[in-house]
């Protein structure tokens, strides 16, 4: 089996081209390429699969084998292989995903996509889109005890489900102790992404991950607009383009309001290719 193995600002997958390949467990084959010790290493396996909707599909799943609607990261090295593969010319793709189908703009030079520009769509509030038990009909900074310490907790939904937790210095952020509490928290029934995020200004966070299913990574495109988007909410940004610095890089994301589309823009990258993958 071919595979290549790319990364978004270091949230690494392995991307196997369904147009040419045939894969029959994809969540097994998920749990053994993922395993850094006995595997090829990464976040989890990314499938690039034909679409009746859409110019491609892109079939997630994380490193314990479970489904992902939607990764930000993950879905611009899509663009950057298929483009680069010579499987499309077009610098406008739409691309189906679990969250449904998103627009992607590639940033090309000298036939290299150096960036790649995602319409995120609108971000999901209402405590049953995310989904969250509450009693509040959105999840906006609210309070929750997660380990015996009561948070304040903004929830939003950017194809999938996201906890954001603001600190005042994110390297002292409790990361690996309340992430995975959180993560499967009785109040999320679908389980939830974990952000920790400290504001510089308002135009900059910096910003750590839990992410569902994987744990902590270098990076998460869907947090970063999930944490820039409850920055806005909460009052602690200004609408508009922010910076956000992960442990793999700087995305840049852009919301002007409470109804409109979210943008995240960022790099892609290959980290190596086999030829021959024999499981």
């Amino acid at each position: 089996m071919k595979f290549t193995k790319m990364h978004g600002c270091g949230n690494d997958y392995v991307y196997v081209n369904c147009f040419e390949e045939t894969v029959e467990d994809r969540p097994a084959l998920a749990r053994l390429v993922s395993d850094r010790h006995f595997g090829v290493g990464g976040d989890g396996l990314i499938c690039i699969c034909p679409s009746e909707r859409a110019d491609f599909r892109m079939d997630m799943y994380n490193a314990d084998g479970s489904a992902g609607e939607m990764c930000g990261n993950g879905i611009r090295c899509v663009a950057k292989y298929v483009y680069e593969h010579g499987m499309t010319d077009k610098t406008v793709i739409d691309v189906e995903t679990g969250a449904g189908i998103k627009t992607l703009y590639l940033n090309v030079e000298d036939g290299e996509v150096k960036t790649v520009r995602v319409c995120m769509g609108s971000p999901e509030f209402a405590s049953e889109k995310i989904p969250v038990t509450a009693d509040t009909p959105e999840f906006i900074n609210q309070p929750m005890e997660i380990g015996g310490t009561l948070w304040s907790v903004t929830c939003v939904n950017v194809g999938n489900p996201h906890a954001v937790l603001f600190v005042s210095d994110i390297e002292q952020a409790p990361l690996t102790t309340l992430g995975p509490k959180l993560e499967r928290h009785e109040a999320f029934p679908g389980g939830v992404n974990v952000e920790f995020v400290q504001v510089l200004s308002e135009r900059e966070l910096r910003m750590r991950v839990w992410e569902r299913g994987s744990g902590e990574t270098f990076a998460c495109g869907t947090g970063a607009v999930a944490s820039a988007v409850a920055s806005i909410l909460d009052g602690r940004c200004e609408a508009g383009e922010i910076t956000v610095h992960l442990k793999g890089g700087d995305l840049r994301i852009a919301w002007d309001g409470k109804d409109g589309p979210a943008f995240m823009e960022g790099p892609a990258s290959y980290v190596f290719e086999i030829k021959d993958l024999r499981l």
